[in-house]
């Protein structure tokens, strides 16, 4: 089956692709490395450090719950920033730099924080900031990308979320524990994965387009699409909040290993290590051959019905676990949903937007799929956790991978996009006015 290379963007010269692949993997890296560090390790380190003992917990639902909003609100806007960017340098490569480096400053400012709020504040800004590379990114796939090149493209940035945690946890191992000097190894990872990107993609000037009118109904437009107009849109939407959500246990992995198991403080660090090894070599080999094997059969659904069905499965076991040993072999379980997921997931959404050139924008809120569900777990785990303590909580995110694996069935598979039996029918229609 032959497929369509994408629209002509006048705002774009375009890398190639292996090129432009490793520009992708590298910011990617970076920018992982600076949000999932903290979320894993350094995070729970530190307000245990400010806290103590079960108050930790909850700060800590707190910390990541308000970011997750603040990041849910901010990444339409960076998106849409993005869209309109007028730089010489290029509207993705001025995103991916000013992200980066503004990203980079406040983390180090965050290692230094003693109290609880100075760690909410200094978190949700980092945040914001961060989105903008976040935003910017992941745009580049819609904007250089061939169709018939997404699957691999699209495994290569789920290899760059596998490998961060494994590359942020193993430098702040390296370093003093609980010093500020961790922190600051995070912060410098983001810069150089962003600069790296910005000095290898190719992208020619921006053409400036009407800018939108800044009244609060262009603001809030900036955060929806119809889903009754873009139907596809609408459940790749919800399949990538659900199977996120579904995955979305490994934030509370040192506090699992703490209270069900007793590790202490001396060695969680180093359970967490480990642990993210196996995760990740299960997470990248997956990554990479679901993402191949997607392109070179032109399917995407099963891949995501198999990723849901894996997180059902690891979760209800985790429930469960008896063992440290037997949460090695979940988390590398874990690892495979994980990556099949990735491989096909960006893929599925780009080729289902709306829009072209609003292309940061729409990925943006696609991107609200990926961040409401970090605001959302925090924020039920604890009413979960007293009910039934992990048990509940990993069966009810068990669930969710179910939910998510038939949710699928309504997003038109590549080639029927216009409209299949089963399947909700893409429409590609002009940008809707942004006033």
């Amino acid at each position: 089956m032959s497929v369509a290379a994408p629209p002509a963007d006048p705002t774009t010269t375009p890398t190639p692709v292996g090129r432009l692949s490793a520009a992708l993997l590298a910011s990617q890296t970076g920018l992982y490395i600076a949000l999932l560090t903290p979320l894993q390790l350094l995070l729970a380190l530190q307000l245990t450090r400010i806290s103590g003992g079960t108050a930790a917990t909850s700060a800590f639902s707190l910390v990541t719950g308000v970011g997750a909003i603040v990041a849910l609100v901010f990444t339409p806007i960076a998106g849409r920033i993005s869209d309109l960017t007028t730089f010489r340098l290029g509207r993705r490569r001025t995103g991916i730099l000013v992200g980066s480096v503004t990203g980079a400053v406040v983390l180090v400012l965050l290692g230094s924080a003693t109290t609880v709020w100075q760690v909410v504040l200094l978190w949700c800004v980092a945040k914001a900031a961060l989105s903008f590379q976040h935003a910017s990114t992941t745009a580049t796939v819609a904007d250089q990308v061939p169709p018939h090149r997404r699957g691999i493209v699209s495994g290569t940035l789920g290899l760059g979320i596998a490998l961060s945690p494994l590359l942020g946890i193993a430098l702040v191992n390296a370093l003093p524990a609980g010093s500020a000097t961790q922190w600051y190894a995070i912060a410098g990872t983001t810069v150089v994965g962003g600069g790296l990107a910005v000095l290898l993609i190719r992208e020619g000037r921006p053409v400036r387009r009407e800018r939108p009118a800044l009244g609060l109904g262009g603001v809030l437009r900036t955060f929806w699409l119809d889903p009754r107009r873009h139907p596809a849109f609408g459940w790749a939407w919800l399949v990538r909040f659900l199977i996120t959500a579904a995955y979305a246990s490994g934030t509370y992995l040192a506090f699992f290993l703490i209270q069900r198991f007793g590790a202490g403080p001396a060695e969680v660090g180093g359970l967490v290590f480990a642990m993210t090894v196996v995760n990740t070599v299960c997470l990248v080999t997956a990554s990479l051959a679901a993402g191949h094997f997607s392109d070179r059969l032109a399917r995407q659904k099963p891949f995501v019905v198999a990723a849901g069905l894996l997180a059902a499965a690891s979760m209800c076991t985790m429930a469960f676990a008896p063992s440290i040993l037997a949460v090695f072999v979940i988390h590398g379980v874990v690892g495979i949903g994980i990556g099949v997921f990735l491989s096909v997931d960006l893929a599925m959404c780009v080729r289902v937007l709306p829009h072209d050139e609003d292309a940061a924008k729409d990925l943006a809120i696609v991107n609200i799929a990926n961040t409401l569900p970090q605001s959302l777990v925090p924020l039920v785990a604890p009413l979960l956790l007293g009910i039934g303590g992990f048990t509940a909580l990993f069966g009810f995110l068990g669930l969710l991978g179910v939910v998510g694996a038939i949710a699928v069935r309504r997003v038109p598979e590549i080639g029927q996009e216009g409209g299949a039996p089963g399947v909700a029918p893409l429409t590609r229609l002009p940008a809707e006015p942004s006033s």
